[in-house]
């Protein structure tokens, strides 16, 4: 991937576009930009956008104290080659480009979610290491509501009915959405997203998509677009597609999974031994995401409502114990010949911002790794039977990452601070709402 402007220019020629979306995903995970007809854009020049976009919170407001500068700065976007896609729902021709945010004397800009996935992915560049990924992302389709205080349902399928029950796995349940899945696969064909299994989760209307393995920032861009594109395929079927980590009461919450492995220069994986046993890389890595994914916890749960998924015996981790094959635990290595020896990190949410996720998770097995951190005994039992190890809520969970040297080294002080603050006014905005419980239960009766 690179700033190649006569490729970009030469694909939109050969697409016979007449509009670019010019993307940057924001610190939710949001697509931010502009939209620019084909005869404007340049993409040698790229464009230009505010840098306090990225220290929005979700809700479009900011916090107290100003992270980029008082004078509301522009900060330029350059487009990457290797992300230009087409839109498949436009009605005109119209390519989408996710940009990179950069400083105007060429420096990354520190702030951005994808900048800051490529500086831990630099880390392991220098080790003469790569990582690979594959995400795994759970998400409803559930019934159009506007008014955001009545609960959401479960929508109605093909035979005008909703689920009954849990489905997991069920083919026929799957069935039932099939012009939304079929449109769904052709929408992500077109954009090169690369979709490897869609199954029927748990939950009433809840799905699951698997990604092929890969790069980290391929992949991070793929989960960026896809949930935008999931959104835009079911709303044309009067749906709306959350990916909220907990949207539904007495329903389980919706994860990404994030399957891990470390090669070296020779594609070979570092978690294994010449003799197909594991290696002490793979202990250390495990060591070091049992240390640090506590004090990384606002990236893998990132809202009030993610941690109400993290739940005792709901499929959801509420620590770090790990072990072969195990479901219970947060961190579950599944059976695989030595070559495809993996750690998949079970505590994201999918409402995380992906590059950030993705990031935290790579970062946190490095530490690992560079201090030969040893990991806990595996686990054979259940992992519900044993303690939280995990911040229940998100206040405690900024608290635990701003007082984190290790972690504030490896993303920068800045960016820590920024996204603390961030998560901080988000919280606070919540703790104004006085919710339904409270009135029913307290109004009269305290």
């Amino acid at each position: 991937m690179s700033h190649d402007p006569q490729a970009i220019q030469q694909w939109l020629d050969d697409h016979h576009i007449t509009e670019v979306e010019c993307l940057i995903p924001d610190m939710t995970g949001l697509a931010r930009g502009k939209i620019v007809p084909r005869h404007k854009y340049n993409p040698a020049e790229g464009l230009r956008l505010p840098e306090a976009v990225l220290s929005m919170t979700v809700t479009g407001d900011f916090p107290e104290q100003d992270f980029t500068s008082v004078a509301d700065p522009d900060m330029r976007l350059i487009p990457d080659a290797g992300s230009i896609r087409p839109v498949p729902w436009a009605k005109e021709p119209t390519a989408q480009i996710i940009h990179d945010c950069v400083n105007f004397d060429g420096s990354d800009a520190d702030l951005a979610p994808r900048n800051v996935l490529k500086r831990i992915l630099k880390l392991y560049e220098q080790e003469g290491l790569s990582a690979i990924v594959a995400p795994e992302m759970e998400f409803y389709l559930v019934e159009v509501e506007p008014d955001e205080d009545i609960p959401l349902r479960p929508p109605v399928g093909r035979t005008k009915r909703t689920e009954a029950g849990m489905q997991s796995f069920s083919i026929d349940a799957v069935n039932e959405y099939d012009d939304i899945f079929d449109v769904m696969y052709d929408w992500c064909e077109a954009q090169g997203l690369q979709l490897d299994t869609l199954i029927h989760e748990m939950g009433t209307a809840q799905m699951e998509i698997n990604l092929d393995h890969g790069d980290p920032l391929a992949l991070a861009d793929q989960v960026f677009l896809f949930k935008r594109t999931v959104r835009e395929v079911a709303i044309r079927n009067n749906m709306y597609a959350t990916f909220m980590a907990k949207p539904m009461q007495g329903q389980p919450g919706s994860a990404m999974h994030i399957h891990q492995s470390v090669v070296d220069g020779n594609g070979r994986n570092i978690f294994s031994q010449p003799d197909g046993s594991a290696s002490d890389a793979f202990f250390h890595f495990i060591g070091g995401l049992q240390t640090y994914l506590p004090a990384a916890m606002p990236f893998f749960a990132p809202y009030v409502n993610s941690y109400r998924r993290l739940s005792r015996f709901t499929s959801a981790p509420i620590n770090l114990s790990w072990g072969y094959d195990n479901r219970t635990c947060g961190l579950r290595v599944p059976h695989s010949g030595p070559e495809a020896r993996r750690v998949e990190n079970r505590l994201a949410g999918v409402d995380v911002n992906p590059y950030l996720a993705l990031a935290a998770s790579l970062a946190c097995g490095y530490l690992g790794m560079q201090q030969r951190i040893k990991p806990s005994e595996p686990l054979t039992g259940s992992a519900y039977e044993q303690p939280h190890q995990l911040p229940r809520h998100l206040d405690d969970a900024i608290d635990m990452l701003l007082k984190c040297k290790p972690l504030a080294d490896i993303f920068g002080e800045h960016f820590i601070q920024t996204y603390g603050a961030i998560k901080e006014a988000e919280y606070r905005e919540f703790f104004d709402v006085i919710s339904p419980w409270e009135r029913r239960f307290l109004l009269l009766h305290v």
